[in-house]
């Protein structure tokens, strides 16, 4: 048997659009230097997705690039799309990748933490008394929904031109996601917020169901329900209230994006695309900053890396079975955030940044990997 220090892992690796790249190669160093503290190596399987491939192949992703993704031990993501390929009308988009991929994969739950760092607490636009105690989980439908629902379309009629998506989710799309949350609602403070339109969807009312059937299974876990409006409402009054939020895929999308404010930036958020599928070392997976490709700020040095790199941490523990690499990387990200370093979007909107260093992309990432641990001597266990 391969000793565990021996162990070269397969990544399929995604640089993406825009600031993607930039990301991805602070991701990259992190995880390398990491490696070479923990005893094992990453081997990189680097393909084209997204804008660049629409360049190169005339579609988003090719079979051959899904089928790479699929062979590996996980994903890593940079960021995809930009204004080259926003034409509403066209055939052909960045974005169809995405769906390539969370359906080809089955990758049906979005893993996407949010905690607040203390010295971060000046980069938010809350009090920062609100932030105090902030560690939520929030857990996304992924491959069905309003994203998934067909027909989804423009139809011309004679009254004028109609837009037509649908909404659909099946019971058994509902509750394999909702298990997953249940799961991790009970190894963390065992309450389980499940946020719906009940009031007005009958796809939220069958979710809310659901729920319901599914509570007596885990009699440990605290469940409530909330719609949507009033959890967005609370996600900002009342953020340390929630432990784990389950919901469903356009709720779940503009949620998450919403709790990066608690955070300080939409740049520091990392998450996780996971389905049932485990490879030797753990589950498989899909890992990605929640940040888009912010091409305005591409190929200066200016991108956050912090989501892309604990996206990292978060693709160590989960598909590597390396859970002390894991929690070194994020150690190590909060130590240089405590030194003071930071990149632009974490300056504090009124200025002050007293004892602050501000760095690009690179020197920040350069200071994480100076803060990893020594790495371990030859024949050595840690």
């Amino acid at each position: 048997m391969t000793s565990p220090a021996a162990t070269t892992y397969r990544i399929a690796v995604i640089p993406g659009d825009g600031i993607g790249p930039e990301v991805i190669a602070a991701g990259r160093r992190v995880l390398d230097a990491v490696g070479e503290r923990f005893g094992f190596a990453v081997e990189w399987r680097e393909i084209v997705v997204g804008g660049r491939a629409i360049d190169t192949y005339g579609v988003p992703i090719r079979d051959e690039d899904l089928a790479i993704c699929a062979g590996s031990d996980a994903v890593y993501l940079g960021a995809i799309g930009g204004p080259k390929w926003d034409d509403p009308n066209a055939a052909v988009r960045p974005e169809q990748a995405l769906f390539a991929l969370r359906g080809g994969l089955e990758l049906f739950a979005n893993l996407r933490p949010v905690t607040v760092e203390p010295a971060l607490a000046p980069s938010s636009p809350l009090r920062p008394a609100l932030l105090r105690g902030v560690d939520m989980l929030i857990v996304r439908e992924l491959t069905s929904g309003l994203y998934f629902g067909r027909p989804s379309e423009e139809r011309r009629t004679p009254e004028g031109r109609v837009g037509v998506d649908t909404l659909w989710y099946t019971e058994a799309e509902i509750r394999r996601v909702v298990r997953v949350a249940f799961e991790l609602a009970r190894g963390r403070r065992g309450r389980l917020t499940s946020v719906d339109k009940a009031n007005v969807l009958a796809t939220s009312r069958l979710w809310r169901k659901v729920v319901e059937e599914m509570r007596p299974d885990f009699p440990t876990v605290i469940v409530e329900h909330r719609l949507v409006d009033a959890a967005a409402m609370l996600l900002i009054q009342h953020p340390a209230a929630f432990d784990v939020i389950v919901t469903e895929n356009l709720f779940g999308d503009i949620l998450s994006d919403e709790a990066s404010v608690l955070a300080g930036s939409l740049g520091m958020l990392p998450s996780a695309s996971i389905g049932e599928r485990r490879t030797a070392h753990g589950i498989f997976g899909l890992y990605e900053p929640i940040h888009g490709s912010a091409p305005d700020i591409a190929g200066q040095d200016r991108a956050n890396p912090i989501g892309t790199i604990l996206s990292g941490a978060m693709l160590l523990r989960w598909s590597l079975g390396r859970p002390e690499a894991a929690a070194a990387v994020e150690a190590a990200v909060r130590a240089a955030l405590r030194a003071g370093w930071r990149t632009l979007d974490l300056v504090p909107s009124d200025g002050g940044a007293e004892g602050v260093s501000v760095v690009g992309t690179e020197a920040f990432t350069g200071a994480v990997i100076e803060r990893l641990p020594d790495p371990v001597p030859a024949g050595a266990a840690r």
